[in-house]
């Protein structure tokens, strides 16, 4: 039995995947568990399969000759182990070795001493935690938000429209007291950030795989989410500390991203809420956008952005409009 299984899916951040990968062995050597790291390299150009086969040959390969996105590519980790969803057959190509827990981490991460044992004892012994999220820090050892409440409406109003500043840090915009991080004891969240998700092997039994309609952002969201609405609960378990550079291989393709995002959030807020809601969040949205466009356009009469950066902004701005309000094509994996 392999207490905790550690996936990482990567995308052409060879050195950070593999200061990653040595945060990860050191712990994990001191850590007292069992554990198997796996690599999922989603078609990287910059020699990451490579490196990992000739520096990590303990580390379990996976080298998709696409890009199978975040929630594909650990998908595909976790049916190599044995997982699958409720109601599909074990697969025949499983490894047998199915763990305890699956720690979900990003390349963009440095493992701090003891933070693999405190996620692993942490639900270890919490039998009604499903999830456990770590303590998240900036290479600077700055306070990250590493953990959120579930989004609703004012998440979006506050991020999009016009208020005070001091509502940004406040639990209507699903933030969590740094505090609470400071303290010893676990606290109850929503969702924790995907860079570093720790989830009970019978939650994934019982709730299944990632969606795979999200190409890239808010999966951990509805993971959580779906997890949460079966009665497990989730935490974020402050002595875990974990180092998050963030946004390294989202940042190559900062366009394709933006659209990326806000894709997943339409797709998460039409699985989730009611038509009522979405509707509502809709024209959150659609003023959240206007109002950019405008931002973009006085930035380049004061020379801020060139022409084709504002091209570029406004032609997303105005996508993001046309998706929320259902006139985007979306794709087979994205439709509900």
């Amino acid at each position: 039995m392999i207490d905790l299984a550690i996936i990482i899916v990567s995308w052409n951040v060879k050195a950070l995947l593999a200061a990653c990968l040595r945060t990860v062995q050191a712990d994990l050597a001191t850590s007292g568990l069992t554990g198997a790291v796996w690599v999922v390299d989603n078609a990287s150009t910059d020699g990451s399969v490579e490196l990992v086969r000739r520096d990590f040959p303990q580390v379990r390969l996976l080298d998709s000759p696409v890009n199978l996105g975040f929630a594909g590519g650990n998908n595909a980790a976790l049916r190599a182990m044995g997982f699958v969803d409720p109601n599909q057959a074990i697969s025949t190509e499983a490894s047998g070795d199915l763990p305890e827990a699956v720690l979900l981490l990003n390349p963009d991460t440095e493992v701090q001493p003891g933070a693999l044992r405190a996620l692993y004892s942490f639900l270890k012994n919490t039998p009604q935690a499903g999830v456990a999220g770590a303590n998240l820090v900036y290479e600077d050892g700055s306070f990250q938000h590493g953990a959120f409440a579930l989004p609703g409406l004012w998440q979006l109003a506050i991020e999009l429209l016009p208020g005070p500043g001091r509502l940004v840090e406040s639990r209507l915009n699903g933030r969590y007291p740094r505090r609470w991080y400071d303290q010893p004891q676990p606290f109850e969240i929503g969702h924790p950030l995907g860079a570093a998700m720790c989830v009970r092997a019978e939650a994934i039994k019982q709730v299944g795989l990632l969606d795979e309609g999200y190409h890239m952002y808010v999966e951990e969201v509805d993971w959580s989410r779906r997890i949460l609405a079966t009665g497990w609960r989730a935490y974020c378990v402050p002595q875990a500390k974990i180092t998050h550079f963030g946004g390294q291989s989202t940042g190559q393709v900062k366009v394709s991203s933006f659209l990326d995002l806000w894709r997943s959030r339409y797709r998460f807020y039409r699985k989730t809420y009611s038509p009522l809601k979405v509707w509502l969040a809709g024209q959150i949205v659609w003023w959240g956008m206007q109002r950019k466009i405008g931002q973009a356009r006085k930035g380049a009469a004061q020379g801020v952005l060139n022409e084709k950066e504002l091209l570029e902004r406004v032609q997303g701005y105005q996508q993001v409009i046309k998706m929320w309000q259902g006139r985007d094509n979306l794709s087979s994996k994205e439709k509900i």
